[in-house]
Order: structure tokens, then sequence, then C-alpha cells
């Protein structure tokens, strides 16, 4: 899988992990995949309900050290 940018929001407490991810996402085509890497335990519900609603869509979802990480297609 090719990632077209990291976004690192570890520390950060909802909403910033999906506020975060609005801009990052913004700046990227159509197609291309943006990973995340959060701490907030609510950040998996709260991303995978985002990207959802978004029309985007969540490839992988893993769970590494109690670092949440997540990978999503932008449409």
């Amino acid at each position: 899988m090719k990632i077209t940018k990291v976004l690192d929001a570890k520390g950060l407490a909802c909403p910033m992990p999906i506020v975060k991810t609005k801009k990052a996402i913004n700046v990227i085509e159509s197609g291309e995949v943006i990973e995340i890497h959060a701490t907030d335990k609510g950040a998996k519900n709260d991303l995978s309900a985002w990207a959802k609603s978004g029309g985007h869509e969540l490839l992988k979802y893993e769970e590494d050290n109690d670092i949440f990480k997540f990978w999503i297609k932008k449409f």
C-alpha cells in the first residue's frame, strides 16, 4: 500500500484526531491513502465513523503498543 501522508495524532484527545485527519485529507488527491497514528481510545470508533460518513474507505486498522493505526483512502 502506497502511503501519501502520515499524520501523527498521538497524545491528542477527541475531537482533535478527527480535526487533524480532515485537514490532512483535504490536501491529498482522491485515491491516495493517509496513515493516522493516534493514542485516544475513542479514535477507533470516531475515525471509522468519520471515514464512512465522508465517503472515504478505512482500508486497515491495527493496534501496536497502545498506538492505533489507521489507513484511510480518500474518495
